[in-house]
């Protein structure tokens, strides 16, 4: 039995687990090592399982085989779709025999290859940048069970990285395996076509080109008919299915939500991070996009089928080029063309996204859809503000002093409020304004409807210790709380007890988000629907709290600048 108590303290303290079985009653501390001891042989016997006749179901296309870690049915790399460059995917061809589906698939191609990284910062978020190739049409799946008969919510995930970069493997809390355990769903994951690929604006020159200023949403709604199609065989119930997506991701949900021909593929929706008051380019801007590309090629429109031929690197440069011609032309009109200048996304093209994601007609759309929607306290403000962020207090009072002049003593006042656990200078201006106003008018609009679907609001303030905390609640760190993946994700997360205490409460607001609709647990306070009336949110830290319209004197200031 000493032995066995030894393996267990051992067990416990590598995990970094704080327990206190010394202060209660006999019977729980009989309880608590009871749960361990099982615990331990569920550790000592986890296994990856890969045998010839291990992890095959079938796919509407062919047989594919994956492999079991841990009681997990993992695959990887199954092909939803193909197409030629610039026109609509089309389901992939079938294939004879079993297709092992292991390994990630290709990823998009980048813009500008990366050859080189800041090092910290690169620690931090730990990419895996992939292997790129244009025929990359390729999801993953994550399930407790292939061949059982029940009917799991199914998590679809859609990655970030805006609309010109990003894999469904980038970043190590993306990974489904421990999502699909802990909360007995299904979890999916996709690549689509990006920047030039799935947005160029070729319509103008042929019908073969009618939906390639959008090509990169259409992909996602081809994924999300394979999941209609082939879930089933996956242990998923495809009249139950939850898009979920980070920044970029976000924005992609948001995006679908205003698709016509995407209603009925998904019936839940969460956006972290995703929600921008700018809305899409028109057709007319798409379009001079496109024709300035070819410009720059020396294409003429009755040589079109030629772009199909232009060498990667040699389209990315072309159309940067028109990107920037464009801009210039927008700009000397006096159009805003946004924080971030003109660049790749989808455009109100008429047919395939004839609607504004936010306009009314959007909005009644996915009027049924429930939303969870919410931002981290930081976002990239440590990676904007530069130097000054770290800087003294004297150094931060004169920088607020120089951003708002005489109203710096009622900016410092709104942070405060907002934000009472602020104790440090840096504090006073490490907080986001980009992403979080967006959330809110957006919450605000969806919860206007009258009989609408719930909308639930969370605001991310954990502050990581990575970096002596250098690095706040940056971007992205609220992914690897959904996903329960804070030791894959450790170099974000510092891993830890407290990490994990709270991404089981995180994880399981988001199970039950997409099981019924309601992120609701015991492990959590009440979380009242949102309403722009009231603004309930979910605080999310070490200790949760709910808290109504907890910034709003920071986003009038704001919005007043």
């Amino acid at each position: 039995m000493a032995a066995v108590l030894k393996t267990i303290v051992a067990y416990c303290d590598n995990r970094g687990y704080i327990y206190q079985i010394l202060k209660d009653s006999i019977m729980t501390r009989i309880i608590f090592l009871t749960l361990l001891l099982y615990l331990l042989g569920v550790q000592l016997r986890a296994q990856l399982i890969t045998s010839n006749d291990a992890a095959i179901t079938a796919t509407e296309s062919g047989r594919v085989q994956g492999y079991i870690s841990d009681g997990i049915f993992t695959f990887k790399g199954i092909p939803y779709g193909q197409a030629e460059r610039f026109a609509m995917a089309a389901k992939p061809a079938p294939w004879e025999g079993v297709r092992s589906s292991r390994t990630y698939g290709p990823v998009a191609p980048l813009l500008t290859p990366t050859t080189s990284v800041r090092d910290e910062s690169e620690f931090v978020f730990d990419h895996d940048w992939g292997y790129a190739n244009e025929d990359c049409l390729v999801l993953n799946v994550w399930t407790p069970a292939i061949k059982d008969d029940k009917k799991r919510p199914v998590m679809f995930w859609i990655h970030g990285g805006g609309f010109t970069s990003g894999s469904s493997q980038e970043l190590p809390s993306y990974d489904g395996e421990n999502l699909a355990r802990s909360g007995e769903v299904v979890v999916v994951s996709i690549n689509h076509r990006l920047n030039v690929l799935g947005f160029l604006d070729l319509s103008a020159y042929g019908e073969e080109f009618a939906t390639s200023a959008n090509n990169s949403i259409v992909d996602m709604k081809l994924a999300l008919e394979w999941v209609q199609e082939n879930i089933e065989n996956f242990g998923g119930d495809p009249g139950n299915v939850t898009i979920f997506g980070q920044s970029g991701g976000g924005a992609k949900v948001n995006t679908l939500m205003a698709m016509p021909a995407a209603q009925g593929l998904f019936h839940k929706a969460i956006n972290m991070s995703g929600a921008f008051r700018q809305g899409m380019m028109t057709k007319e801007v798409s379009r001079k996009i496109g024709a300035a590309t070819l410009k720059e090629l020396d294409i003429s429109p009755e040589e079109i089928a030629k772009i199909r031929d232009v060498p990667f690197n040699e389209l990315s440069a072309a159309s940067s080029r028109a990107l920037k011609t464009v801009e210039t032309e927008l700009k000397a009109k006096g159009v805003n063309t946004g924080v971030f200048g003109l660049n790749w996304g989808p455009s109100q093209d008429g047919k395939t996204l004839p609607y504004q994601p936010l306009s009314p007609e959007a909005l009644a759309l996915s009027k049924d859809i429930p939303l969870m929607i919410g931002t981290v306290k930081n976002e990239f403000a440590p990676f904007f503000l530069g130097p000054v962020a770290q800087g003294s207090e004297a150094e931060i009072m004169t920088y607020i002093k120089e951003q708002h002049g005489d109203r710096a003593d009622e900016f410092v006042a709104a942070v405060k409020e907002a934000y009472p656990e602020t104790t440090h200078p840096q504090d006073l201006i490490n907080i986001d304004m980009m992403f979080r106003p967006g959330a809110v008018h957006q919450a605000n609009l969806k919860s206007d409807l009258a009989g609408g679907a719930q909308v639930y609001m969370y605001l991310f303030t954990w502050s990581s210790p990575v970096m002596g905390g250098k690095y706040k609640a940056i971007h992205c760190v609220d992914i690897p709380f959904a996903f329960n993946t804070v030791d894959l994700a450790r170099n974000m997360t510092g891993g830890g007890p407290e990490a994990h205490a709270l991404a089981e409460r995180v994880s399981r607001a988001y199970v039950n988000f997409a099981y019924g609709g309601n992120p609701n647990h015991s492990g959590l306070p009440r979380w009242e629907a949102y309403r722009r009336e009231k603004g309930a949110t979910m605080m999310i830290d070490k200790e949760c709290t709910v808290r109504y319209h907890p910034d709003q004197k920071l986003l009038e200031f704001n919005s007043g600048r």
